[in-house]
């Protein structure tokens, strides 16, 4: 039985972005935290602290996760996925911004859905989580599942136009390939 202390760092050990990972953390080291400090992975942003700003959201085991509500020890053998990890599940690779970005990161560049960039990362993990649950949403929809974020900058009308872009590009993609069959 492995017995927690909080006077030293254990290891953790997960899938990050697809790639395994191994570091050491604090008991009461959070995510958020764990992910900025321990790993090097600035884009997961921390902003109430008390998982109302939606700010630091990620992906663990696939699903949408605030880290700041998380400690780092209940990510051990988890796959987790943070916004630098997302252009290459939703299309990206290398070269040219529509190369390098994912689909829903090209459309909020393309809506101009990024301000100040705060929010982004947060509300573009939620978007990818809830898009394979929801993929052909209403705008109402995409209003709701917003609501879990907060953003000072965009007033949400060019992030809602971006996700809903992004649903309707890939039902194409997913009838056309269908008729191909």
């Amino acid at each position: 039985m492995n017995v927690l202390t909080r006077d030293r760092a254990h290891p953790v050990q997960l899938l990050l972005n697809g790639q395994p990972r191994r570091a050491t953390t604090e008991p009461r080291q959070l995510l958020s935290d764990f992910l900025r400090h321990e790993l090097g992975l600035t884009g997961t942003h921390v902003g109430c602290e008390h998982g109302v700003c939606g700010a630091c959201t990620v992906r663990v085991d696939g699903v949408a996760q605030r880290a700041c509500l998380l400690l780092a020890m209940q990510i051990d053998g988890c796959a987790v996925q943070t916004i630098e990890g997302l252009a290459a599940e939703t299309g990206g690779g290398s070269g040219s911004d529509s190369d390098t970005l994912g689909d829903l990161q090209a459309a909020f560049k393309r809506h101009h859905a990024l301000q100040c960039g705060f929010c982004s990362a947060g509300i573009l993990m939620s978007a990818a989580d809830w898009l394979q649950r929801v993929p052909q949403p209403t705008e109402a929809q995409v209003r709701e599942m917003l609501s879990g974020h907060l953003c000072r900058c965009t007033g949400y009308t060019p992030i809602v136009a971006a996700i809903l872009d992004v649903a309707q590009a890939r039902a194409a993609a997913h009838a056309a390939k269908a008729g191909h069959v």
